[in-house]
């Protein structure tokens, strides 16, 4: 298969959507951190410094899941100038690089909600407890 110009601007819109994902997780688990900041200042329980341990995570995997995502724009960009220069052997290796970096940020993201999914568990149980 021979790569065009088009192939790799296919994944500019793909990429995109995927940052606005993952800037719009970044907010609500900010917006999540100040408002439980503010109750464990008032009553310090050990349900929400668990749930802070997981928003800590949580927000580590996110800052590499944007940061993959970058790289992989970035590849696809430069695959673009490449396939100009007509560098096509290095347009496929860096187009191939590129979607790797895209899927591994994918893997992070699904990584994230399966944090998700274990901190909203531990609110469950505490309100199962009482």
């Amino acid at each position: 298969m021979e790569l065009s110009l088009s192939i790799p601007a296919l994944l500019f819109p793909a990429i995109s959507l995927t940052m606005l994902a993952y800037n719009a997780r970044y907010l609500a688990i900010a917006a999540l951190i100040r408002s439980l900041h503010r109750q464990y200042e008032e009553n310090a329980s050990e349900t929400i410094r668990l749930q802070v341990e997981k928003l800590r995570k949580r927000l580590t995997i996110i800052k590499n899941m944007q940061a993959v995502a970058i790289l992989s724009f970035l590849l696809a960009v430069t695959t673009m100038l490449l396939l100009y220069l007509e560098l096509s052997f290095w347009a496929n290796i860096v187009f191939g690089t590129g979607l790797i970096a895209l899927m591994v940020s994918l893997i992070l993201s699904l990584i994230e909600v399966q944090l998700s999914t274990k901190a909203l568990s531990i609110q469950l149980q505490s309100i199962e407890k009482k």
